[in-house]
């Protein structure tokens, strides 16, 4: 087995023996993924694409007809089984009557009906649910998933460089994402979430999604916009105007830039997300904008494009080396627009290194 994901199983396992279970059903996409090298996506939670079974002495990849080929190629030292009547039923061929009586399981990528189906089929299985383990091994990245993270990163630039030339009074926000999404399947895997493109009083909607409003000269684009290659993802916000900026965008783009400026300055293992996010939030409290900061600092960003660890008001984990977060502060003005900043960075064990270009910056 390929040294990475042999590493990854073995302390899998170990999770396992310290918690006394026998088996561990991965069904989370990701984390499927990340163990194995089976990189078939979910259609949906209704629709997998699979599942894992982690034994003390043996991985079992479970998956349909349609994706035979694929795991036989990409996860070769997995034993693969393919199923024809779902999940559930081959779950209970596998186990019942095979000495497994504790199987852990993943509670945010099982439906209920999925889980209920196990439950019936396996009625003498404890089933232990356990959330958040192979996430938080996922969090601190290999040398190799950096440099994955950096050609995404890079991508993503590349593709908004050439959409920025664009973008002129007139053009409606869809028109704008389309050019983003065409050239993140020209020249990425595609992109790693929909783009967000919010003009004027739209930018004042932190998902905003875009619409056929025409942009307007002087008025805030905020263009959130990622790319995935070789299966990780990139994040990426910047906000953007056509000519001079309306008053009072000048002055708010500048807070918010001292705010990530001065987070990226504090990043660093040891700390807590809160603390990292605290950072930045004082700075947009003491510019009398506090209450229309409304969302977290940051987020981690891998495999999926949101996942551990979070920067936010609530967050207590300690930052280690190797985990790779964003930075995005924003203030949003309800009916007139917003600014958000987003960069990507490295957790130093004395600091960050910023992964996205520093030069996007208006200096006003």
């Amino acid at each position: 087995m390929n040294s990475q994901y042999s590493g990854r199983l073995k302390r899998v396992r170990l999770i396992l023996a310290g918690l006394g279970l026998d088996a561990f059903l991965v069904t989370c996409p990701e984390n499927r993924r990340y163990l194995s090298g089976f990189t078939a996506e979910d259609v949906g939670i209704s629709e997998s694409a699979g599942a894992l079974l982690v034994l003390r002495n043996e991985a079992i990849l479970l998956t349909d007809g349609r994706y035979e080929v694929q795991a036989q190629d990409e996860a070769p030292d997995w034993h693969l089984v393919i199923y024809r009547q779902g999940l559930a039923h081959v779950l209970k061929d596998l186990i019942h009557g095979s000495g497994i009586h504790k199987i852990a399981y993943e509670p945010h990528s099982l439906s209920c009906q999925q889980f209920d189906a196990i439950k019936k089929g396996l009625p003498e299985t404890e089933f232990v649910p356990l959330s958040g383990r192979i996430e938080a091994m996922r969090s601190i990245k290999a040398p190799s998933e950096i440099d994955s993270i950096k050609e995404a990163i890079s991508a993503a630039e590349m593709v908004l460089d050439g959409v920025w030339r664009t973008i002129r009074p007139g053009i409606t926000e869809k028109e704008v994402a389309w050019y983003i999404l065409e050239g993140l399947w020209r020249h990425a895997e595609g992109p790693s979430f929909f783009p967000i493109v919010a003009s004027g009083p739209n930018a004042a909607l932190p998902h905003a999604v875009p619409t056929d409003r025409p942009i307007e000269r002087g008025e805030p684009i905020i263009v959130d916009m990622g790319a995935r290659l070789g299966g990780y993802c990139s994040d990426m916000t910047r906000t953007m105007f056509v000519g001079e900026p309306r008053a009072p965008f000048k002055e708010v783009y500048t807070i918010v830039q001292r705010a990530q400026l001065a987070a990226q300055r504090a990043l660093k293992a040891g700390l807590t997300g809160r603390q990292v996010d605290q950072v930045a939030r004082d700075v947009i409290r003491a510019a009398g904008y506090g209450p229309r900061f409304v969302h977290s600092l940051g987020h981690g960003v891998g495999l999926a494009v949101h996942e551990a660890p979070i920067l936010s008001q609530r967050s207590r984990k300690v930052l280690r080396p190797g985990m790779v977060v964003t930075i995005e502060p924003g203030i949003y003005l309800p009916g007139q627009g917003g600014i958000r900043l987003e960069n990507m960075a490295l957790v130093e064990a004395n600091g960050a290194t910023i992964l996205s270009k520093r030069d996007w910056f208006y200096e006003f």
